[in-house]
């Protein structure tokens, strides 16, 4: 009688295989994802009919999230070059800061930008530096806010006072009222929403002229935020905070929003209770967390037409 003898060599050297394949694939996706992904900067661009009939095209350059840190030149090429779209303002939606000595390099970084006219809010990263941590934390938090009272103060009131000093007007809070490229905006804008910051002024009081276009302005896109900026009267908001989930299924589905808002939201232009919202997957990370996937860095540029 034969007798086969089935030899488990060959499943084994399959199984090998397969393992080592599922490594080498998860080495070059994390590769990619701390090496290539974060540094493919890309300009979306948007149109949003909200101007008054007659009037001529406002163009906004969206940035937010930069996380600075000294050195990072290919960020600095990038955001160098978005002032050849010659944008009639720049929105700065904070977050502009990831290390203790990145104020002098950040504003290396926006300098270019500073020839027009800008807004801006800061961001939890405007406040207090990153600290060490566990990456993958990022992908179970959702809004829950971070204790921050024992992280290092970041320089934010140099901050402001350089952008205050370059024309741009800081919205911690405010509101106010300014002609630009023509057209007159009544903006409001909130302090970080993430930190619980967040105080509403409303928008201006009306005047003898009715603004041409009502614009919000906050870091964090939370609901409460969006709610009240459409109570309020909002034409358009921009926000940033969310990364656009910053480490995505292919195909750019996010994971998460750091923030109440629902992930498929939390990036692009979307609509909530009627009101266009931009929100900026940012252009940069935190610098204990530096990957990107399916999500790279991004400015946007936000033409209002009637």
């Amino acid at each position: 009688m034969s007798r086969s003898s089935g030899s488990p060599a060959p499943v084994t050297r399959i199984l090998a295989g397969a393992g080592a394949g599922l490594v080498a694939t998860g080495v070059g996706t994390l590769g990619w994802a701390v090496f290539g992904e974060r540094r493919r900067f890309q300009l979306r661009e948007e149109t949003v009919r909200v101007l008054p009939a007659g009037s001529r095209p406002l163009r906004i350059l969206h940035i937010s999230d930069l996380h600075t840190v000294p050195g990072q030149e290919a960020k600095k090429r990038f955001v160098h070059s978005l002032a050849a779209l010659e944008p009639d303002l720049v929105v700065d939606t904070g977050d502009n800061l990831s290390h203790m000595a990145a104020l002098p390099y950040l504003l290396e970084i926006l300098g270019p930008l500073f020839a027009f006219p800008g807004v801006y809010v800061p961001g939890s990263n405007c406040y207090f530096a990153p600290r060490p941590k566990n990456p993958a934390r990022y992908l179970w938090r959702t809004t829950a806010s971070e204790k921050k009272d024992e992280a290092p103060r970041l320089p934010t009131e140099d901050m402001h006072r350089a952008f205050d000093e370059r024309g741009w007007t800081g919205l911690v809070n405010r509101s106010d009222r300014l002609r630009i490229a023509g057209t007159l905006i009544d903006f409001s804008g909130v302090d970080d929403p993430h930190l619980h910051y967040d105080r509403h002024p409303g928008f201006p009081a009306p005047g003898t002229e009715a603004p041409g276009v009502r614009i919000g302005v906050a870091h964090a896109p939370y609901l409460r935020t969006l709610d009240r900026f459409a109570r309020d009267g909002a034409d358009i908001v921009f926000a940033g905070h969310t990364h656009g989930g910053q480490v995505c299924l292919p195909g750019g589905r996010a994971l998460v929003s750091n923030c109440d808002l629902d992930p498929a939201l939390c990036k692009g232009l979307i609509t909530h209770r009627g009101v266009p919202v931009n929100i900026s997957q940012g252009l940069g990370e935190s610098r204990f967390a530096p990957v990107r996937l399916f999500c790279p860095p991004q400015a946007v540029l936000v033409t209002l037409t009637d």
